[in-house]
């Protein structure tokens, strides 16, 4: 199995050490003094699971590398549309993307069926620019289930979750989400294949909907959200609204606010992405988040005022930090 891991970071090279080491011919791009590091000492993986290191193929040249089986796309979410002339020396006819990403895909209605099939979302595919570089077809979707962070370049530290849940768009079993999840527990890594990703995508949206803007606008890390009563509250009404427009178009999450809460507190002082995003001086990825959940809100009816307000202020950051 040849496969590219477009996007190398903290995820990406992670999910990249572990394919490697159960024997996969991986394929690492990455830039900067992260590329130079993991080309020197390869991937250093610290985890209380027992630390290991990878030294899988890096590069910033896709074209060293050629067309792959798989394509696990560790890159954020705002960065897609643009990803093109990165992507396309990667593909043949069949190769797959696993887009690792937080909140709603651009495939989200490719072969969903119902009275949205088909429908784009806006927020995340504006004018079909996303659609347009990475073909729906292609998608394979990927829900982590994984907290790691940068320790310095090369060096991945492991904090928790080994799960990394995909699945086809269309509900099917496909071979090659079996494939690509035996390669991956061969890495010592879970990839179970769901018969509706959808359901995963609204279980993980429901933390970070609330969690990573808060976040940002707060500075805080996950205990200190759910310590702080105001914050607690607030962050409660926004899981309910979602937890609303997931009901609406058909999901079932099947866990309860107070649980999903109970498992956020238990991951301590962890920062969440969007705010190691902030403080370092990286674009925030809210439009997937916050944007596209007001949209779906908009698209069946559901009332979601605090999203609004809290998409409205995190919207303001973020345009602030880009600039």
């Amino acid at each position: 199995m040849k496969v590219a891991v477009l996007g190398a970071g903290a995820i990406g090279a992670y999910v990249g050490a572990a394919l490697h080491r159960a024997g996969a011919d991986v394929h690492l791009i990455a830039r900067g003094p992260h590329l130079a590091a993991m080309r020197r000492d390869g991937v250093q993986v610290l985890s209380p699971r027992g630390d290991f290191t990878a030294h899988a193929h890096a590069t910033d040249n896709p074209q060293e590398i050629g067309p792959v089986d798989y394509v696990f796309l560790g890159l954020k979410a705002n960065s897609y549309a643009a990803c093109g002339p990165l992507i396309e020396p990667l593909l043949h006819d069949t190769t797959a993307v696993i887009a690792a990403q937080n909140g709603i895909p651009w495939w989200y209605f490719h072969h969903h069926g119902g009275p949205h099939d088909g429908q784009r979302v806006e927020s995340v595919d504006p004018g079909g620019a996303v659609s347009a570089v990475l073909a729906p077809d292609r998608a394979i979707g990927c829900v982590v289930y994984a907290a790691t962070e940068l320790e310095g370049p090369g060096v991945v530290r492991h904090l928790e979750g080994t799960r990394f849940s995909i699945g086809e768009p269309d509900r099917s079993a496909s071979e090659r989400c079996q494939a690509f999840s035996e390669a991956m527990q061969a890495g010592g890594l879970k990839c179970p294949v769901e018969k509706d990703l959808r359901n995963d995508i609204w279980l993980k949206l429901l933390g970070n909907i609330s969690f990573n803007p808060i976040s940002a606008l707060s500075r805080a890390t996950m205990r200190q959200m759910c310590h702080h009563g105001g914050t607690r509250q607030v962050i409660e009404t926004m899981m309910r609204e979602t937890l609303a427009v997931a009901e609406a178009l058909g999901c079932d999450i099947g866990i309860s606010i107070e649980r999903r809460l109970a498992g956020a507190e238990r991951v301590g002082d962890h920062r969440t992405s969007t705010l190691q995003d902030l403080e370092a001086g990286k674009p925030l990825e809210l439009d997937v988040l916050l944007a596209a959940v007001v949209e779906l809100a908009d698209i069946t009816g559901v009332e979601v005022p605090t999203l609004r307000t809290v998409h409205a202020i995190s919207d303001l950051l973020a345009h602030r930090t880009a600039a």
